[in-house]
């Protein structure tokens, strides 16, 4: 499937989604290009807040720009690298029986998959600018991901049939 039609269909179920991208096997490199996606969506969901900023304060945006982009296309997905480990660990605490790859696919996997999301929060961070109407956006943008996580870290780590 494309990858969008795959985004799409995690709207109406992320478990399924996570099935079929895990049953193609463990590609670290297709994971790798999830996480990196992702963060490169955040970084361009982050222009419309970063020019607000700048042009209410009268400077440019390019020094904000840079630090946003070091920040998220660099150093993000390496924290979500140890997220990722540290999500396998815990669920094999709990009993799960997936292996350290399906709990960084479920998790690359939710961070793209609501990334719609996220450049619609940086179209009301740029254009309405801070207050309610963002941070119930933001609120929507946490509330999905966590949903797509966990509905992934399930799949990825129930029991196998003996």
């Amino acid at each position: 499937m494309a990858l969008s039609s795959d985004i799409i269909a995690t709207y109406r179920g992320p478990g399924k989604v996570i099935a079929r991208l895990r049953a193609v096997g463990e590609r670290e490199d297709r994971a790798l290009v999830f996480v990196m996606a992702a963060a490169f969506v955040m970084f361009i969901a982050q222009w419309p807040g970063l020019s607000r900023a700048a042009h209410l304060a009268g400077t440019s945006m390019l020094e904000p720009m840079g630090k946003s982009f070091v920040i998220t296309v660099f150093a993000l997905p390496l924290a979500l690298y140890f997220v990722g480990f540290v999500s396998h660990w815990i669920a094999r605490l709990f009993g799960g029986q997936g292996t350290s790859y399906g709990s960084r696919l479920a998790l690359f996997w939710a961070f793209l998959a609501m990334s719609p999301l996220l450049l619609l929060y940086g179209l009301v961070a740029g254009f309405v600018g801070p207050g309610t109407q963002a941070e119930l956006v933001k609120l929507l943008c946490w509330l999905v991901f966590l949903w797509f996580w966990l509905a992934g870290l399930r799949t990825v780590h129930k029991k196998r049939a003996p």
